[in-house]
């Protein structure tokens, strides 16, 4: 049985790290087309002028009221009604983190818009070179989501499984991040001690205080510098510093 650490306890820092769990979505993967373009789109449609980069810092504050709302009841399994009430103030969030507030209804109408459009999944550039890197030196990688779809069948198709030793998702545990069942969860599959392990995730309530709460080293990636205020935990802001970040440990996993 896997050994849990309490969260008020350093993680130990005698042993080498030996497995890293990936959040997926902004961690290793992103949509495409883009989330920035697509909602630009929608918005124009709508007869409103906003720019990419107001859209991405909406996006900033708007994920965060995500996860914490997922936290408190998956969004995946509330009613048609319900998540859709929940995404037109999510859209709300957005636009009024781009600087151009919107009301509910026209949120619905633009979040409605631009869920019509096609899209995808797909790796950040830097992502299969810096795992194919990783699994070389000898770390046991997986992928741990919220995402509740079969994430061997999502990885493979999109050419990250052969990278990947582990999948852990929220419809295999029945709990979602950032909740200890599904870290735990993920400590078995790695065949690790907690404090032989690292979490690397975008969300901080989700990934970063989820991982730590059982023992594991949390990183939180930062891709759009959003999270500067955060300062208890290491910060990478591309997966390429992560194995810069590994060679020093466990010194550079550490806070004071």
């Amino acid at each position: 049985m896997t050994k849990i650490i309490p969260w008020s306890d350093p993680c130990p820092v005698s042993h080498m790290i030996k497995a890293i769990s990936f959040d997926f979505y902004n961690t290793l993967v992103r949509f495409w087309p883009a989330l920035d373009e697509i909602q630009q789109a929608a918005c124009q449609e709508m007869g409103i002028n906003v720019s990419k980069s107001g859209i991405d810092k909406g996006y900033s504050v708007a994920d965060v009221y995500f996860n914490e709302e997922n936290a408190n009841g998956p969004i995946a399994l509330r009613t048609d009604s319900e998540r859709l009430d929940f995404f037109s103030k999510y859209q709300q969030m957005i636009m009024e983190g781009a600087g151009v507030p919107v009301s509910k209804d026209l949120a619905r109408q633009i979040w409605t818009m631009a869920m019509t459009v096609p899209k995808d999944f797909t790796p950040f550039d830097e992502v299969i070179p810096v795992l194919e890197q990783l699994k070389s030196q000898g770390y046991r990688l997986g992928v741990l989501s919220n995402l509740r779809r079969d994430m061997l069948e999502l990885c493979g198709r999109i050419g990250l499984a052969n990278y990947l030793d582990f999948f852990v998702s929220s419809a295999d545990v029945g709990a979602e991040k950032p909740h200890e069942p599904i870290f735990l969860a993920a400590l078995e599959k790695m065949s690790a001690e907690p404090g032989e392990t690292v979490h690397v995730g975008d969300q901080y309530c989700a990934d970063v205080v989820g991982a730590r709460a059982v023992g594991m080293h949390p990183v939180l990636i930062d891709r759009g510098g959003w999270n500067e205020a955060i300062e208890d935990c290491p910060k990478i802001s591309s997966l390429s510093e992560l194995p810069g970040l590994l060679e020093k440990a466990p010194g550079s996993l550490l806070t004071s």
